[in-house]
């Protein structure tokens, strides 16, 4: 066997693992440190005029379809921006 490279492991991981489940919490909100999103605004912490609005806020994933979720989050969100002009 030959020396284990960056580029191996790199191709290795593009061949071997693939998403099955919803991706979500990319940005999630919370208190915690490991929180981007403030979970009153929808804001990103640290970064003006940012909000997001997707399923990247939810801290954890729910074990039904995230569909609904969503449009509650959407929902949520597009009240918190008419609201705030």
């Amino acid at each position: 066997s030959g020396e284990l490279t960056e580029e191996l492991i790199e191709k290795h991981i593009e061949r071997a693992t693939e998403c099955v489940y919803h991706p979500i919490g990319t940005c999630k909100m919370g208190n915690d440190a490991s929180s981007v999103t403030d979970p009153k605004t929808l804001r990103v912490k640290g970064i003006n005029g940012l909000r997001v609005i997707d399923a990247s806020i939810m801290p954890d994933l729910v074990s039904g379809n995230t569909n609904s979720i969503v449009m509650a989050i959407g929902e949520k969100g597009s009240d918190l921006i008419l609201n705030n002009y």
